[in-house]
């Protein structure tokens, strides 16, 4: 099975092109030799593969200079909601408590975030970020360092894996999810099969269909029982059989605190919507999004939004409970974006400056923009009370799960 792509894509370079070249070659030999690869592990190469993967090689990925833009890149303003909405559990929980972010990006949360959690005196012991790509654990190290007094920056360490040992506090993933390698299924005559990546006769990358192992068809049953409904042959669509043992692996140590994971996707029932007959599968390349993964591997962020129905299961296996799920844009303004947008405005240093945030905030919670296709969702464990911000847990839409 192909798809096809936008014919009115970017031209890459030769420096591109001979970079995807490289990857393609990788991964041509490992066909070769082991034959069709699931989808999944094709997506993990692509991203992750050390020097030839998306997030594994250097070009620039975030902002206007590269394939995308994420909230924290737009400003200040989304990272001082998050901590206005968690400092209180910061608070809570004393001097011994962390702060973990999954994914650094090109490190503008981790800066705005310490610099708001520095003014509020709330800084956590530890400001912890999970990044495997060294590549961007560099950059985020010297932004981090030209910005952040000396004293804050003392508490900024990187991890290669999770914490292993028991901790307190807050565990942060935006744009995480919709990262993870993805499987995805088909039915045919009423069986589940997977795709997988192949070679054509001319050494050519296809996408092609099996009959699906038992963990796979179990957990598209699973979500077929859940919804009261079978789905349709032919319908083709993304699920994450692996996510409650990767949030077990994440956030098994989290003993009490926080996760907030915020994100693009829907509830379960939306997610897999009968007309929804080829998932949600994006290749993103220079801020155009395409629907062929199989185009220029290593040059495309290729991402699938996300089940939060899932998300929710994933938590709730790993002990913590949803303690509220809701739009990004009715987070950011229960977390107060109101009173910290007027603040940076007063601060503004020109016309320019409050025309940006004005901007930031339209972006962030405009229906077309990130305000509903974005969602948050807040997990908690072992905490004696559950002290947020009273409208965020009002403005809780977690009976849509």
């Amino acid at each position: 099975m192909t798809t096809p792509r936008s014919s009115r894509l970017p031209e890459p370079d030769a420096d591109e092109l001979a970079h995807s070249e490289r990857l393609l070659q990788h991964l041509r030999e490992t066909i070769a030799a082991h034959g069709p690869m699931p989808f999944s592990q094709y997506m993990e190469r692509c991203l992750y593969a050390p020097g030839l993967g998306y997030y594994s090689a250097g070009k620039t990925k975030f902002g206007e200079a590269g394939d995308f833009v994420t909230a924290p890149e737009l400003g200040e303003l989304f990272a001082r909601c998050v901590v206005h909405a968690v400092q209180p559990v910061l608070a809570l929980l004393g001097s011994e408590v962390d702060f973990l972010e999954l994914g650094g990006g090109s490190g503008a949360f981790a800066e705005a975030a310490l610099l708001a959690l520095a003014e509020n005196s709330v800084l956590p012991r530890r400001y912890l970020i999970l990044e495997p790509s060294a590549d961007l654990r560099e950059r985020q190290r010297e932004r981090l360092t030209a910005a952040l007094p000396a004293g804050v920056m003392t508490r900024v360490a990187w991890l290669d894996r999770p914490p292993e040992e028991n901790w307190r506090g807050i565990l942060f993933a935006n744009e995480v999810i919709d990262a993870l390698p993805t499987t995805r299924f088909m039915i045919r005559n009423s069986e589940v099969y997977e795709e997988y990546v192949a070679l054509d006769g001319e050494a050519r990358l296809v996408r092609v269909d099996r009959p699906a192992d038992a963990l796979v068809a179990g957990a598209v049953r699973h979500v077929e029982r859940d919804l009261g409904r079978t789905f349709e042959d032919g319908y083709r669509s993304e699920i994450l059989p692996q996510l409650p043992y990767w949030m077990q692996a994440i956030a098994g140590s989290l003993e009490a605190g926080l996760m907030l994971f915020i994100d693009y996707g829907y509830v379960r029932r939306e997610f897999y919507l009968p007309e929804r007959q080829d998932g949600t599968l994006m290749a993103h390349y220079r801020h155009r999004a395409h629907n062929d993964p199989l185009h220029l591997p290593g040059l495309n962020d290729l991402t699938a939004s996300v089940d939060f129905t899932a998300l929710a299961e994933a938590g709730n296996s790993a002990g913590f409970g949803v303690a509220t799920y809701l739009p990004q844009a009715h987070f950011l303004i229960a977390a107060g974006l109101q009173d910290i947008f007027e603040h940076a405005y007063e601060q503004a240093a020109d016309d320019a400056a409050r025309h940006r945030l004005a901007q930031q905030v339209k972006k962030l919670t405009l229906p077309d923009q990130m305000g509903e296709r974005f969602q948050a969702m807040l997990l908690a464990r072992g905490l004696p009370a559950l002290p947020l911000p009273a409208e965020l847990l009002a403005a809780d839409q977690g009976g849509r799960l």
